[in-house]
This record gives C-alpha cells, sequence and structure tokens, in this order.
C-alpha cells in the first residue's frame, strides 16, 4: 500500500466521521449548556449530517492543496445516484396513499393469523416488508415499515428495550431481506451484472436463507415481548384517516414504481419525483406532511459517504483480498459496520478471477453486518431519522443499536455461512 497524503487525510477523517457518529448525543447536549450556539451543537449532533460534515473537509482539503479542478474532478468522479435515489424514494413511499394501501395489505394479512391483532400486525410488519424490499428496493422498505412501525407501536409508548430491539431486527431484516432480487439491496446490485448473478441464482443460494433469517428474527423479538405488544394501544385506534380515493392510491403507486423501476436513472426518477410533488401539491387534502427535510438530511448522509469512502479503497482491498473465503465474510460482517457495504462488494467487483464461493461470502458478509450500525447499510439513516424522536433525548445510542441488532446478526451467520451450500 503506497497511499497518497489525500488518501491518508481521507482515511483519517473516515476514523473521525465513526467517532462523530458515537458522540452526536454527547455533542447535542452541549447546546443546553451553551444555549447561545445551541443550533450549531444541534446540528453537530445530527447523525444524518455527520458524512456530511467531514466530506466538506475533505473538499477543502482538495481544493486547498490540489487547486480547484483536483475537487471538482475528485467529485464528478463520484456516483451520487443512492444518495438521490433514496432522498426520492423516501418521500414518495412516506405519502399518505402509498402507506395508507400498504396498511391495508399489512391488516388484511394480520386478519388471518391466530394471534392478538397487535401481535400479528408487529410480526409481519417485520416480515412482509422487509422481503417485499427485494422487489421495491430495500429504502423503499425500510421508510414504509419504520411509519408502520412509528404510527402503531411507537407512539403507543413502547418500552426503551422493546425500541432497541424492535429497530435492531428492522435494520438487520431490511439488510437481509433485500437479497431475494439481484436489483434491491446496493451491496449485490453493485456485483450482480458483472458476476451474471440473475434472479435464479440470488433465490437458490441467498433468497430461502434470507426468508429463514428474517421469519427467525421477527418471531423471536415477537415471542420475547408477546405480552407487552399485545398490550399495547394504538393512538390511531377509532381515529379515521379521511377517504382516500382509489385513483389517488393508484397514482401514487404508479409514481413509486417509477421511481423503482429506473432507480439507476437519476434524471428519470427525480422527474417521477418532480411529478409526484406536483400530484401532492394538488391534492394536499390527501397528504400528510412530506418528509422532505428528513430525505434530504438521509441523502446529505449518503453523499458524505461516497465522498468519504471514494479514497478507502487503498486499505480495503488489500485487507479483503488477503483473506480465505471464511475469513473474507467475517471480515466484511465486521467492516460492513464501520462502512457502507456497498462499498465493500463494489471494492470485491474490481478484482478478475475471484472464486464463486469467495464472490458469496463477500456479498453475504456484507449483508449479515448491515444492521450493525446506522452507516452499515444505504436505507439505516432513513429508519433512524423516521423513529429517533421516540427515543430518550431524540437520539438512538449506537451501542444500544449494536447490542440490539448482534442477536439478530448471529442467526445471519447461522443461516449464511454455516448452513451447508
Amino acid at each position: 500500500m503506497n497511499p497518497t497524503t489525500a488518501q491518508i487525510v481521507a482515511a483519517v477523517l473516515f476514523a473521525l466521521a465513526i467517532l462523530h457518529t458515537f458522540l452526536a448525543p454527547k455533542i447535542a447536549a452541549l447546546g443546553h449548556k451553551y444555549p447561545s450556539h445551541e443550533g450549531l451543537f444541534h446540528l453537530l449532533g445530527e447523525v444524518e449530517a455527520v458524512f456530511g460534515i467531514w466530506s466538506g473537509i475533505l473538499l477543502v482539503y482538495l481544493f486547498a492543496t490540489g487547486g480547484f479542478k483536483a475537487g471538482t474532478d475528485y467529485i464528478d468522479g463520484r456516483n451520487f445516484t443512492e444518495p438521490l435515489f433514496v432522498i426520492a424514494i423516501m418521500v414518495v413511499a412516506a405519502s399518505k396513499p402509498v402507506l395508507h394501501v400498504a396498511k391495508l395489505a399489512v391488516t388484511g394479512i394480520a386478519r388471518l393469523l391466530p394471534v392478538p391483532r397487535a401481535v400479528a400486525l408487529y410480526w409481519l410488519i417485520l416480515v412482509f416488508v422487509p422481503l417485499l424490499g427485494s422487489f421495491i428496493t430495500e429504502p423503499a422498505a425500510m421508510t414504509l415499515a419504520a411509519f408502520m412501525l412509528r404510527d402503531r407501536f411507537y407512539k403507543a409508548g413502547m418500552s426503551s428495550r422493546l425500541m432497541y430491539a424492535t429497530i435492531g431486527v428492522l435494520f438487520v431484516n431490511v439488510s437481509i431481506g433485500g437479497v431475494l432480487t439481484p436489483y434491491a439491496a446496493p451491496p449485490v446490485l453493485m456485483v450482480a451484472a458483472k458476476w451474471d448473478w440473475n434472479i435464479n441464482f440470488m433465490v437458490t443460494n441467498f433468497g430461502w436463507r434470507s426468508a429463514l433469517v428474517v421469519v427467525i428474527n421477527a418471531t423471536i423479538v415477537t415471542a420475547m415481548f408477546f405480552r407487552e405488544i399485545k398490550s399495547l394501544r394504538s393512538t390511531h385506534d377509532g381515529v379515521s384517516e379521511g377517504h382516500i380515493p382509489i385513483s389517488v392510491c393508484l397514482t401514487h403507486i404508479a409514481l413509486l414504481a417509477g421511481v423503482v423501476v429506473f432507480a439507476h436513472h437519476p434524471a428519470l426518477f427525480m422527474g417521477f419525483l418532480l411529478m409526484f410533488l406536483g400530484v401532492a401539491s394538488a391534492y394536499p387534502q390527501h397528504q400528510d406532511r412530506l418528509i422532505l427535510r428528513e430525505a434530504l438530511m438521509v441523502g446529505f448522509f449518503l453523499a458524505g459517504l461516497v465522498v468519504l469512502g471514494g479514497m478507502q479503497q487503498w486499505w480495503l482491498q488489500p485487507v479483503l483480498l488477503s483473506l480465505s473465503p471464511d475469513q473474507v465474510y467475517f471480515a466484511a460482517t465486521a467492516l460492513t459496520a464501520i462502512t457502507d457495504n456497498a462499498a465493500l462488494t463494489y471494492l470485491g467487483s474490481l478484482v478478475p478471477g475471484l472464486s464463486p464461493e469467495f464472490k458469496y461470502m463477500l456479498v453475504a458478509g456484507a449483508v449479515t453486518g448491515g444492521g450493525l450500525t446506522v452507516i452499515a447499510n444505504a436505507p439505516n439513516p432513513a429508519g433512524y431519522s423516521i423513529l429517533k424522536s421516540y427515543f430518550n433525548d431524540e437520539h438512538i445510542s449506537p451501542l444500544w443499536l449494536f447490542l440490539a441488532a448482534l442477536g439478530p446478526t448471529c442467526v445471519a451467520i447461522i443461516t449464511f455461512w454455516a448452513l451447508p451450500r
């Protein structure tokens, strides 16, 4: 490894950004101590802003040391499709008509299960919606699941233990649930075309394992907190959401489908977003507040990860290539916790001559560790942004999130690594 000075600086800033995510609640608390700068400390304490802030420092360094061309060339060489897509899909998927359709589907299935309605809804949200992510993409699944959990359970006054257990399972299940197809999970998308992984390959090698993990994780957490979940009363019980015409629902579903189908073409999916904003403005009576701020903050987070992550190849790739297939599985699982899992698989796709077993272990490890931290998987910041206000001080502890996701991650390890292929 012969890194440039800029790469070393980027690695240091990347490490500081990770540390910053752990210290964010303490930084936000300083706003109470120094009220004249409360706004600044609140910004620095926003987890969604962390990587955007540190990537800005990297850009200042590049402009200062390499000039205007060095900075602009680096930015022009980055791919910001994923951050833009997450912004678009969050806003559309979180609209009232789309959520209404999703709730009707889940509620209809829940009626068929021989358990209390609240328990059935909770279990289905953690099973059905993450697996649906294999078709509507993981960011859309995360947005839908987080809003449904928020409206039916988090608002009902869940205990802190159940809140963390729920978000831990949610993050892991969404990361795992998107691998039934080759286009929905970012770490799979990075390699599917180059390695010729089609739907048949994904279902045979990943899909059944994914479904098994999702069902086991949701069942365990539901059984552990059965009594509490059963006793939770929805704040929406008895409250009418108002009639939403079928034509409005179908229009919103069509716009959502447009965003999903053209997920790799920013000009097109952003066009669908603008069309959606026009429709939402024309029929405000069928809308709740659009989550534009939350979506933009999540996009800022992911864009910062793209900028900082673009200079980590010099140390990540040699680490991965020095390992055996079994070793790379656990290394990918661990490294995913401190960097976006799609970045790991992308680096692997650059190396020719990898064995089929190595490829499987790399991607399996990347999706296994996708729930351990906020930065591990691209959809996680979306779930974080939607649910964080229900936790103490409106912050989700990185340590407690890691511990909550550890058990579900171990289930994934047993299924993806230990079971014979």
